[in-house]
C-alpha cells in the first residue's frame, strides 16, 4: 500500500489548485502541510499600548472585553508589525481562521534566558564602537543562542541561515540508518543542551484551574450579555426573572466547568504515563533515569519483560514483540526487528555495496517502537541487551501527534450555527432600531434621562433574547440522553446537530461491516502447473511443501503458554493441527539455531511425524508495501534451508517462475475474490547449499524472494455482521451515500459491497487504475471489475476491424479505487479525482492517512460526512469527519465524538435519526425564540407609544411560565423511526425560514394592532394616563398582554413539527400537557382572572363586557388556524417549495454544492472521462496496465519505491491477457458516449480511415488490424468476445423490452467458486 504523509498530500492539493489558502505576500509557517499557518511578527509599541489603556477607562471596560475576544486586535493595537527576525511576539492564523499569539523566547543552549538590550543613542559611542555593535545586531548568528516560540504544543526555532522559523524535529529526518547504528551514549553536557532544545519528554495534558475556567466562561459573549440583561432587569425592578436567569446561568457555568475538568482529567489519566528507564551514557555505562528526561539520541535498554514505550525509538539490536493497539486498534502482537545497517559491513566483513539510505519512519516502521505501544517481551542473544535509539520525544511522537489532534481539533463548521449568528445580528439591528425609537419617543415625552436609558436598554434585551443559546441546547441535551439509552456515548454535544445534515457515510470493512475473525474455508494445492480439487479440511493435506509452508510461514509466538499473533496466521496454523514450540526461556529466544519448532500434532493424520519437524531460522516480517512475508526454515534433520513466502496472490505470482503458475490462475483467483473470500497465495524454494546459517541471518530479502515455486491458494471467509445489510439498505433508502474505505483487497471489498447491498446487483463497478511510468508519465485506466481483462465497453466482433455500436444500458456505475491509484490521481489527475470521489463507492488498500484524505475531500465537495470505524487506523478519518462514530473503546478512538458500546453499525442510522430530530428541534426553537422576542418587541413598542409597557408580573408570566416551560418540553419529541429521503434544512438564511418568520410576525403584529385599535372604540374604554409611579394598569396593556399570551402558545405549537424527522407532537406527552396547562391557565388569566387579589397581582384591567374577553379567544383561534395553515400548507408544500427554489436558483444564482455540480456534469457529458495522452509508442486505445508493462519493458512504477510493487502489475494469467497486448489503435475522437467511462489513447499510429460520428445514446468501439503473427490467436479470442457481445446485446434488448429496473429480475453473471452452491434469490446472493 502506498502511503503519503499529510504534508505531501497538502502540497499536492496546493499544486493542483485544490487549496486556495496560499496568498502572495504572506509569510507562512509549515507551508505546504495540513498545519499551515500565516505568521507575522510584532514588537511592543509603548505609545500604542498607553492609548489602549486609556481606551479601557473611557469605554468602561467594553474595549478590554472586545480585545479579549479578539486577541489579534489586541496585538495590532499595542504592537507594531516588524520582521520576524526582530519580533518579540508572533501572530498566527491557521487554515480554520483561528488566531494564536505566541511570545518569542531567546535563551542560550544551556537554558539561560537572554534579553536583547538595544544600544543607547549613537553619540554615546565612538564611530568604531557603533560599527561593531551594528555588525553584531545585524549578524545575530550566535550558535549558542536558541530563539523559539511554541504554539499548539509544538516548538518552532529560528533558522539564522534561512531567516525563518522552522518546526523543531527529532532525528527522524536527519540521520541515515548506519548513523543510527553508530549511536553511542551521550555526555552529560550534550544531554543538558538537548533537553533545553527539545524540552521534557512528557505529553502534558494540564487540568485547568477552576478559577481560570470560571473567568473564561464568565467572559464569554453569551454570559456577558446575560450579565448585562440581568443588570438592566434588576435596575428596572424586574428582580424575579433576573434572579432566575442569574441562577440558571450560575448553574450552567458550574456544570460546564465540571464537565470540562472531568474530560481533561479523563484525557490526562488516559494519556499521561512515565516510568524509570535505563539509558546509555559515556563509556557505555547504563544508568536509570526518569523517562521525562529522555532526549533524542539517547540509547536506551528495552526491559526483558517489556514496558510501555515513552518515546519513539528505533530498534538497533534484538527483537521485540509489541502490542500496537494504541495506533492500529488491533490487539495483535507483532514482531519488531532491528533496523538494517544499510551502510554497515557485509557478511564477509568488508564494506557493504549497499548505499547508505536515509532513515524514514514511513519506510522503516517495522523497526520503530512507537510511543504509547506496549512491548510485551524482548528476544536477544544470550546476555546481550535489546537497545533502541530515541528519535522523537514529547508531543513530536506518534502518540503526541494524536493528543495534539484531540486538544486542537478541526472546528465543526456547520451552516446552521453560522446562520444563527447572522440572525442574531439581524435581531441586534432590530434592537438598535428599537433603541433609537424608544429614545426619540421618550425624549419627546419629556421623560427622565435615567428612565430613557433604562427603557432603551430594556428593549435591547427584549429584541435579542438572552436565553437563546440555552434554548438551542435543549434538543441536543435530550438527543444525547436518548443516545445514551442506546449505548451510544457522545463527548462532543455540538456534533449532534451536525449529524442531522449527514448525507454520506464512510465505513471501514473489517470489524465494522464484517466480523473480526476469519474462517478457514479451504486450500487449493497445485500439481504439474494445475490446480487440484479444493481441500476443505487443511489437516487432511498430504505431506508437501504447501503443508510445511502453512506450518512455518507465520509470525506466531508463545506468550504465557498460549499462541499469539496475527489472527490470519493463527487460523492458518490451527487449521492443520500442528504444534508450535519455542525452546528455552521466553526472553532469550532470539537468533538461536532453532528458535521456533513446528511438528504435526498427535491427532494429525500425517505419517512419519518425526521426519516433519521444522525449525524457523529467519523471519522476514509482513510489509503492507511489499504485500508479503517470508520465513527461512530447515528440517531438523535436513542439510539445506528452505524459503516459504505467503501474501497477496498477485504479488506472490510475480515472484514465481512462470512455469509453476497454472494458466487459469487469474480465473481461479477471481472466482473466489469476487464472492468475498480472502485469498492468500503460498510459494517456496530451496536455498542453495552454499548459504550457511550466518549468511541466512545477514541476507537481504530481495536476494531470496525471487524465482519461487507456486504452491497454491489458501481461502478464508470474512462474514458480514447480520446487522450490516439492513442498515446499509436503510441508509440508501434515505438517499444517504454509503462508501467503503478499507485496507483490504479490492476484489474482496467489492464483493462485500455487493453482498451488503452497498452496490446493487445490477450496477456496474469500474476499477480506476492509475500508475506512473519510470519516465514520470502518468497513465489512467478504467476497467470493469467483473472482468479485469475487458476494458470498458470494448467488445470485438470478428477480426475485420469493424465498429460495433451497442445501446446504452442506463446502468448505474460505481468506481472502485486502490490506495496506489489514489496517490497518482491526487498528483496527476486532480480534476478526475473529484469525479471519482463523487461516483466512488469502494476505496481499498487505503492507508490511515488516505482514509482521512478521502473524508476531507468529500467535505470539500460539499458532503456532510459521517465515518464509522473500529480502530485507531480509522482515527484520522474519525476526527476529520463531521461525525465520527467509533465501535471501539480503544485509546486511539478517544478523539471520536461518538462511541458505540454495541460493536455494529446499527448505531449509524440511530445517530443520524437523533441528529435530525435535534437539528429540527433547534431549528424550530430558534424560530420560536426569534418570534417570541419579536412578538414581545412589538408589544412593548406599541405600549411605548402611549408611554406604557408590560408590567413585571406580565413579563414574568410570559418569560418564566410560558416561554421557559414550552421551550424545554419542546425538545422532548423523539425522532421519527424511519429516515426521510431528504435531510432537514440546515440553513436559516434560506427563503423559507425567512418567509416563515416574516409571515408569522405579520400575523402576530396584525392581531396586536387590531386589539390596540379596536379596544379604543369600545364605549367603556378609558385611555391610559401616564403617572409618576410607572403604573401601567390600563385596557391597552391588558389587551396587548392577553392576545400576546395566546400567541406564544400558538407559535410553540406551530413550530413543533413532527413527520418526517420527529414523531407527532401528540407523542410528546410532556409538551402536550404543557400546552394544555398553559392554554387553560391563559384562558383563566384573560377571561376570568379571579379572585380579585390575583387580578391585582397581575396588574390586569380586563374589559367589563365578558363577551369582549371571549373575543381574545376567538381572535387567538383565528390566529392559530392562520399560523398553522401558512406554516403547514404553504411553506411546507413540496410543490411550492420546489418552484420557489427553482425561481431563486434561476434569478439569484444560489451557490450549489460542488458534488451536485459534478454529478450533473457527469450526466450531461457523454464523453467523460476526458482523453488523456498516455505514453509515446504503439499502444492501443484502452489497454490493461499489465499489457503496458509488457510493451514497455516493465517500465511502470508506483511511487512506492518498491520493485515488487511493480511486478505485481504483471499478470501471469491466461493466454488471453498476454495475446491482447499492444495491438489496438483508437482515434482520439472516439469518445465513450454513455455514463460508463472509457479512456481513449491518442496514438500517432492510428489509421486515418478509422473514424466515426459519435451519438449521445450509443457507445462506439473500434478494432484495428493486428500483426500477422497474432492474427490466428486473436481470431479465437474475438470469437470468444463475440459471444460476450451477443450476451450484452441480448441483455440490452431484454431491458428495453421488459423495462427491467436496477433492483429487480437480476441476471447473475458469475458462477460461484467450484464446490460452492449458489443460492438463488437468497439474502446472501452475490451478483455482479
Amino acid at each position: 500500500m502506498v502511503e503519503i504523509d499529510r504534508g505531501e498530500y497538502h502540497q499536492v492539493k496546493m499544486e493542483n489548485g485544490m487549496d486556495s489558502a496560499v496568498n502572495s505576500g504572506v509569510t507562512y509557517l509549515n507551508k505546504g502541510t495540513d498545519d499551515q499557518m500565516e505568521i507575522s511578527g510584532y514588537k511592543l509599541n509603548k505609545m500604542k499600548r498607553s492609548l489602549v489603556y486609556l481606551g479601557y477607562l473611557l469605554t468602561g471596560g467594553i474595549l478590554p472585553l472586545v480585545l479579549y475576544w479578539c486577541p489579534q486586535w489586541y496585538i495590532k493595537c499595542t504592537h507594531t508589525e516588524t520582521q520576524l527576525s526582530d519580533a518579540t511576539k508572533v501572530l498566527l492564523k491557521d487554515q480554520y481562521e483561528r488566531w494564536f499569539v505566541a511570545e518569542v523566547v531567546l535563551i542560550t543552549r544551556d537554558g539561560t534566558r537572554v534579553k536583547i538590550i538595544r544600544p543607547p543613542p549613537a553619540f554615546f559611542f565612538t564611530k568604531k564602537r557603533r560599527k561593531a555593535t551594528a555588525d553584531l545586531l545585524q549578524r545575530g548568528t550566535d550558535e549558542n543562542l536558541l530563539r523559539y516560540f511554541m504554539v499548539k504544543k509544538v516548538k518552532y526555532c529560528w533558522n539564522y541561515e534561512s531567516q525563518e522559523f522552522q518546526k523543531l524535529k527529532g532525528l527522524e529526518d536527519i540521520l541515515t540508518c548506519s548513523q543510527l547504528h553508530t549511536s553511542q551514549g551521550l555526555s552529560v553536557t550534550e544531554v543538558c543542551r538537548r533537553r533545553v532544545t527539545y524540552g521534557a519528554n512528557s505529553i502534558a495534558v494540564h487540568v485547568k484551574p477552576v478559577l481560570y475556567l470560571l473567568f473564561k466562561e464568565v467572559l464569554s459573549p453569551f454570559y456577558v450579555f446575560q450579565a448585562f440583561s440581568a443588570s438592566v432587569w434588576f435596575s428596572d425592578e424586574y428582580e424575579i426573572y433576573a434572579a432566575c436567569i442569574v441562577f440558571l446561568s450560575t448553574l450552567s457555568i458550574i456544570v460546564s466547568i465540571y464537565q470540562t475538568r472531568k474530560m481533561q482529567r479523563a484525557l490526562r489519566n488516559t494519556i499521561q504515563s512515565s516510568t524509570i528507564v535505563s539509558v546509555c551514557r559515556e563509556n557505555n555505562e547504563f544508568v536509570d533515569i526518569h523517562s521525562d528526561d529522555l532526549v533524542p539520541g539517547d540509547v536506551l535498554e528495552i526491559p526483558r519483560r517489556g514496558c510501555i514505550m515513552q518515546c519513539d525509538a528505533v530498534l538497533l539490536t534484538g527483537n521485540c514483540i509489541v502490542n500496537e493497539s494504541m495506533l492500529t486498534g488491533e490487539s495483535v502482537p507483532i514482531t519488531k526487528t532491528p533496523l538494517p545497517n544499510s551502510g554497515g559491513p557485509g557478511v564477509d566483513g568488508s564494506q557493504s555495496d549497499h548505499q547508505d539510505v536515509k532513515f524514514s519512519i514511513k519506510e522503516n516502521g517495522k523497526h520503530v517502537l512507537f510511543c504509547g505501544t506496549e512491548v510485551i517481551q524482548t528476544r536477544f542473544y544470550g546476555d546481550q541487551k535489546v537497545k533502541a535509539v530515541v528519535i522523537r520525544t514529547g508531543f513530536s511522537t506518534s502518540k503526541g501527534e494524536l493528543v495534539r489532534s484531540i486538544m486542537y481539533p478541526k472546528p465543526a463548521d456547520f451552516k446552521f450555527e453560522r446562520d444563527t449568528y447572522i440572525f442574531v445580528g439581524v435581531l441586534a439591528i432590530i434592537a438598535a432600531i428599537g433603541f433609537i425609537y424608544t429614545i426619540v419617543l421618550e425624549v419627546n415625552a419629556g421623560e427622565d434621562t435615567s428612565d430613557i436609558i433604562l427603557h432603551a436598554l430594556d428593549i435591547i434585551t427584549i429584541a435579542v433574547p438572552p436565553a437563546l443559546p440555552a434554548a438551542l441546547t435543549v434538543g441536543i441535551v435530550f438527543a444525547q440522553q436518548r443516545m445514551k439509552n442506546h449505548q451510544i456515548y457522545c463527548i462532543s454535544p455540538r456534533s449532534i446537530n451536525v449529524c442531522g445534515g449527514i448525507n454520506a457515510v464512510c465505513f471501514d470493512k473489517t470489524g465494522t461491516l464484517t466480523e473480526d475473525g476469519l474462517m478457514m474455508q479451504g486450500v487449493i494445492p497445485t500439481s504439474d502447473q494445475k490446480f487440484e480439487d479444493e481441500v476443505l479440511d487443511p489437516s487432511l493435506l498430504k505431506s508437501s511443501p504447501l503443508l510445511i509452508g502453512m506450518a512455518t510461514c507465520h509470525s506466531l509466538t508463545i506468550i504465557e503458554g498460549s499462541i499469539a499473533g496475527d489472527p490470519l496466521d493463527a487460523i492458518m496454523f490451527n487449521s492443520i493441527d500442528w504444534v508450535l514450540e519455542e525452546p528455552g526461556q521466553e526472553e532469550s529466544r532470539f537468533d538461536m539455531m532453532v528458535p521456533t519448532v513446528v511438528y504435526p500434532g498427535a491427532s494429525s493424520p500425517v505419517k512419519s511425524k518425526e521426519d516433519l519437524q521444522y525449525g524457523v531460522v529467519r523471519q522476514f516480517t509482513f510489509s503492507s508495501g511489499l504485500q508479503r512475508m517470508s520465513v527461512v526454515a530447515r528440517k531438523l534433520k535436513g542439510q539445506s534451508f528452505e524459503l516459504y513466502t505467503k501474501g497477496a496472490p498477485e504479488m506472490i505470482v510475480s515472484l514465481c517462475k512462470p512455469d509453476t503458475v497454472p494458466p487459469d490462475f487469474q480465473e481461479k483467483l477471481m472466482s473466489y475474490t469476487q464472492h468475498g473470500y480472502r485469498v492468500i497465495a503460498m510459494a517456496w524454494k530451496e536455498l542453495p547449499s552454499k548459504i550457511n546459517y550466518v549468511k541466512v541471518q545477514r541476507i537481504q530479502r530481495e536476494q531470496v524472494e525471487k524465482d519461487l515455486n507456486f504452491l497454491g491458494l489458501l481461502v478464508m471467509e470474512n462474514k458480514l455482521k447480520p446487522e450490516t445489510t439492513p442498515v446499509i439498505n436503510e441508509l440508501r433508502e434515505a438517499n444517504i451515500r454509503c462508501i467503503m474505505v478499507t485496507g483490504d483487497n479490492i476484489l474482496t471489498a467489492i464483493s462485500v459491497a455487493r453482498e451488503c447491498r452497498m452496490v446493487d446487483t445490477a450496477d456496474q463497478i469500474i476499477l480506476v487504475e492509475a500508475v506512473v511510468t519510470k519516465d514520470n508519465k502518468p497513465m489512467l485506466n478504467f476497467v470493469y471489475a467483473d472482468d479485469k481483462t475487458k476494458p470498458v465497453e470494448e467488445v470485438k466482433n470478428g477480426g475485420s476491424g469493424s465498429l460495433i455500436q451497442i445501446e446504452e444500458l442506463d446502468q448505474v456505475f460505481h468506481f472502485a479505487v486502490e490506495g496506489k491509484s489514489w496517490w497518482v490521481l491526487q498528483k496527476h489527475y486532480p480534476e478526475i479525482l473529484s469525479k471519482v470521489i463523487v461516483k466512488g463507492t469502494v476505496f481499498a488498500r487505503m492507508s490511515p492517512e488516505q482514509k482521512g484524505q478521502l473524508v476531507e475531500l468529500l467535505q470539500d465537495l460539499g458532503y456532510y460526512v459521517g465515518m464509522c470505524g473500529d480502530g485507531a487506523n480509522d482515527c484520522g478519518a474519525l476526527k476529520m469527519a463531521h461525525a465520527g462514530i467509533s465501535l471501539s473503546e480503544a485509546e486511539a478512538s478517544v478523539a471520536s465524538p461518538f462511541t458505540s458500546k454495541v460493536p455494529n453499525i446499527e448505531c449509524v442510522p440511530n445517530v443520524i435519526r437523533q441528529g435530525r430530530a435535534a437539528l429540527v428541534t433547534s431549528y424550530g426553537i430558534f424560530k420560536y425564540m426569534a418570534c417570541y422576542s419579536l412578538t414581545q418587541f412589538v408589544s412593548v413598542s406599541i405600549l411605548y407609544w402611549i408611554s406604557a409597557s408590560l408590567t413585571d408580573p406580565e413579563f414574568l408570566y410570559i418569560d418564566l411560565f410560558l416561554l421557559s416551560t414550552l421551550s424545554i418540553t419542546f425538545g422532548r419529541t423523539e425522532p421519527y423511526p424511519e429516515l426521510a429521503k431528504e435531510p432537514p434544512p440546515i440553513s436559516l438564511t434560506n427563503i423559507f425560514p425567512i418567509m416563515s418568520l416574516v409571515l408569522q410576525m405579520l400575523i402576530q403584529a396584525a392581531a396586536q394592532a387590531f386589539f390596540y385599535v379596536h379596544i379604543k372604540s369600545q364605549p367603556w374604554f378609558e385611555p391610559f394616563e401616564e403617572n409618576p409611579d410607572d403604573d401601567y394598569w390600563s385596557y391597552e396593556n391588558t389587551a396587548i398582554f392577553s392576545i400576546s399570551a395566546y400567541q406564544y402558545i400558538i407559535l410553540a405549537v406551530t413550530f413543533a413539527k413532527g413527520y418526517p424527522y420527529r414523531k407527532n407532537m401528540f407523542s410528546n406527552y410532556w409538551f402536550l400537557a404543557n400546552v394544555v396547562i398553559c392554554l387553560l391557565t391563559t384562558i383563566w388569566v384573560t377571561i376570568y382572572p379571579e379572585p380579585e387579589g390575583f387580578k391585582e397581582l397581575m396588574e390586569l384591567r380586563p374589559p367589563e363586557d365578558i363577551s369582549y374577553r371571549l373575543l381574545y379567544l376567538g381572535i387567538a383561534a383565528a390566529n392559530f388556524l392562520l399560523s398553522v395553515l401558512i406554516e403547514t400548507y404553504l411553506l411546507d408544500n413540496p410543490f411550492l417549495r420546489s418552484r420557489c427554489s427553482q425561481f431563486m436558483d434561476r434569478h439569484f444564482h444560489k451557490s450549489e454544492a460542488r458534488y451536485k455540480i459534478i454529478e450533473r456534469e457527469i450526466i450531461e457529458t457523454p464523453d467523460w472521462p476526458p482523453v488523456e495522452k498516455l505514453m509515446d509508442g504503439k499502444t492501443n486505445g484502452y489497454m490493461r496496465l499489465e499489457s503496458v508493462n509488457s510493451c514497455h519493458g516493465g517500465s511502470i512504477s508506483y511511487l512506492s519505491g518498491s520493485e515488487s510493487d511493480i511486478k505485481s502489475l504483471s499478470s501471469v494469467s491466461s493466454n488471453k491477457t498476454a495475446a491482447n497486448k499492444c495491438h489496438d489503435h483508437v482515434d482520439k475522437s472516439l469518445y465513450n458516449q454513455g455514463s460508463l467511462p472509457c479512456i481513449v489513447q491518442d496514438s500517432k499510429d492510428t489509421p486515418a480511415s478509422t473514424t466515426v460520428t459519435p451519438t449521445r445514446k450509443s457507445r462506439t468501439l473500434s478494432e484495428s488490424a493486428v500483426d500477422n503473427s497474432d492474427r490466428k490467436l486473436n481470431s479465437l479470442l474475438n470469437n470468444e468476445d463475440s459471444i460476450l457481445s451477443n450476451e450484452i446485446t441480448s441483455l440490452a434488448q431484454a431491458r428495453s423490452r421488459d423495462k427491467i429496473s436496477n433492483s429487480s429480475n437480476v441476471i447473475p453473471l458469475l458462477d460461484p467458486p467450484p464446490g460452492r452452491k449458489k443460492s438463488v434469490g437468497s439474502h446472501e446472493d452475490i451478483g455482479i
